[in-house]
C-alpha cells in the first residue's frame, strides 16, 4: 500500500487535546530541523526543511512539537516560514524554561521573568496570536516549581497560551501543577525499550492528560540507519511478518500502549516521514502487543 493509498483509506487515530483540540496521534517532532551538532543554529537546508514540514501537513499531521531551545529559536522560525498562515486544525506546541547557549551548554531557567520572555519570543517567532499548547521544558531546581507553573497560568489567563503542558516531570510534579492550573499534556522520554515513565504515563491516562513520548524510536535498533537485522526477537519477527520496519512496529506499539499517547517521531527526510506516518495503519494483534511488551527484557 502506497502512502497515498494509506492517506485515503485510513483515518488516523485521534486524541482530544485539552478537551477542544482533536489531533492525530502520530505528529511530528521538529527538533532535528536545526543545525548540527547539538541541534544548535539554523537547519543547514532551510528550503528542504520547509518542504518536509509542508509534506507533513499534506499527509495529515495536525500536531507539531518544537521548543525555544531548538536552535535556539531557529526551529520555531522555520516552522513559521514553512506553514504560516497556519491551516485550520494544526496545533503547534512549543516549550520554554531551558536556555541553550552552545551545542553542549544547556540549563534550566524556570524563573517567572524568563518564562514570560520565552513565551513572548515564541509568539513572535511563530507569528501566532496565541500558542495552543505551551509546555514547561523541565523543572528548574533553583526555582520553586509552583512559581514556574503559576507563571504559565498567568500567561494562559492573559490569552497568550491556550493550554499548559509539562515536560521531564514526575507524577508528584503533575499533581502539584494541577492544583495551580489545568494540565493537558506531559512530555517525557518513553519508547518500547525505555519505560521508566510507566507510572507517569498511567497517571496521565487515568486523568485524561495527553502523554507525548519524546525519543519514541529511542536509539538503535530503531534509528533509521540501523540495519533491519539489528532488531532482535519479537520485534524483528513481527516487523517481518507485517512487512513493516522495526520503527513502524515500535510506533504502532506506542499507539496501542495507551489511548492518550501522541507520538512525535522526528526526521529530516520526507521518505522517513512518510514511513513513520504509515505506522498508523499497523494493527497489532493482542499476542503481538504482549510479545513486544515483554521484548525489552530480551
Amino acid at each position: 500500500m502506497s502512502i497515498r493509498d494509506f492517506q485515503s483509506s485510513v483515518n488516523p487515530p485521534t486524541f482530544l487535546l485539552g478537551g477542544d483540540l482533536p489531533v492525530h496521534r502520530i505528529g511530528y517532532g521538529a527538533m532535528r530541523l536545526c543545525g548540527q551538532p547539538g541541534n544548535f543554529g539554523p537547519f543547514a537546508d532551510w528550503t528542504a526543511g520547509e518542504k518536509l514540514l509542508r509534506r507533513a501537513v499534506e499527509l495529515g499531521v495536525t500536531f507539531i512539537d518544537t521548543a525555544e531551545a531548538y536552535g535556539p529559536g531557529h526551529n520555531e522560525e522555520l516552522i513559521a516560514s514553512a506553514l504560516h498562515p497556519y491551516p485550520a486544525g494544526l496545533v503547534i506546541t512549543t516549550k520554554g524554561g531551558v536556555t541553550k547557549t552552545s551545542p553542549t551548554t544547556i540549563f534550566s531557567d524556570g524563573r517567572p521573568e524568563n518564562l514570560r520572555r520565552a513565551c513572548e519570543a515564541s509568539l513572535q517567532r511563530l507569528r501566532a496570536p496565541r500558542i495552543d499548547l505551551y509546555q514547561l521544558h523541565r523543572p528548574d531546581p533553583q526555582v520553586p516549581f509552583a512559581d514556574s507553573v503559576a507563571t504559565l497560568a498567568a500567561l494562559r489567563a492573559e490569552g497568550k497560551i491556550r493550554h499548559i503542558g509539562l515536560s521531564n516531570v514526575t507524577v508528584a510534579h503533575i499533581a502539584e501543577a494541577r492544583t495551580i492550573a489545568p494540565i493537558v499534556s506531559v512530555q517525557n522520554r518513553y519508547n518500547l525499550r525505555e519505560r521508566s515513565a510507566d507510572d507517569t504515563l498511567e497517571y496521565c491516562e487515568r486523568n485524561g492528560v495527553a502523554f507525548l513520548p519524546y525519543g519514541p524510536l529511542g536509539a538503535q535498533p530503531f534509528e533509521r540507519n540501523a540495519p533491519l537485522s539489528a532488531a532482535s526477537g519479537a520485534l524483528a519477527a513481527i516487523a517481518a511478518r507485517l512487512d513493516a520496519t522495526p520503527a513502524q512496529v515500535a510506533l504502532a506499539w506506542l499507539l496501542r500502549r495507551s489511548p492518550n499517547i501522541i507520538a512525535i517521531p522526528g526526521t529530516t527526510t520526507v521518505s522517513h516521514l512518510e514511513e513513520n506516518l504509515a505506522a498508523a495503519r499497523l494493527a497489532l494483534a493482542p499476542e503481538d502487543f504482549a510479545a513486544l511488551s515483554d521484548w525489552k527484557s530480551q
